[in-house]
């Protein structure tokens, strides 16, 4: 569920968000989305080719006019690297590999997003398996990871 985002997120409620996140004008927008819980990347308004990471101008035809855009964090895995023995905030079991996954985005082929991937066994996980984009809190702030899709 997402947050009520009636009020608008501002670039101060960023950086206080993300203290140690270098947050710059390109970027702000995709964090401004992490805040209401959108995963939001740059689209030219001018030939509607979408990217990541945030760049001041689009790569395909240098258009200026690019905006954060939410995508629907609907994709498949593109590649997926197991970390063993990871000791870090958040990851409590060290005894299993952390999943990190390069998700295609639905949205357009080439468009992709790395993250983790959360509620399933590691070792289960395969290149094309459908996926969703999924909230996690740490450090009281929202960031996007990925889960399976679930099958109807």
């Amino acid at each position: 569920m997402k947050p009520d985002t009636s009020t608008a997120i501002t670039d101060d409620d960023v950086l206080r968000a993300y203290p140690d996140v270098p947050i710059d004008h390109d970027n702000k927008g995709l964090y401004r989305g992490w805040l209401a819980r959108e995963l939001r990347l740059h689209r030219c308004t001018h030939c509607g080719h979408r990217h990541h990471p945030p760049q001041p101008c689009c790569p395909r035809c240098w258009s200026t006019d690019v905006r954060p855009q939410a995508v629907s964090g609907r994709g498949t895995v593109y590649s997926i690297v197991l970390l063993h023995g990871l000791q870090a905030p958040g990851i409590t079991d060290s005894e299993h590999p952390h999943p990190v996954v390069t998700v295609e985005l639905d949205e357009q082929p080439g468009l992709r997003w790395t993250s983790t991937l959360i509620d399933r066994d590691p070792r289960t996980v395969r290149i094309g398996d459908p996926v969703d984009i999924a909230w996690i809190e740490r450090h009281g702030q929202p960031y996007p990871v990925f889960c399976a899709r679930a099958t109807t």
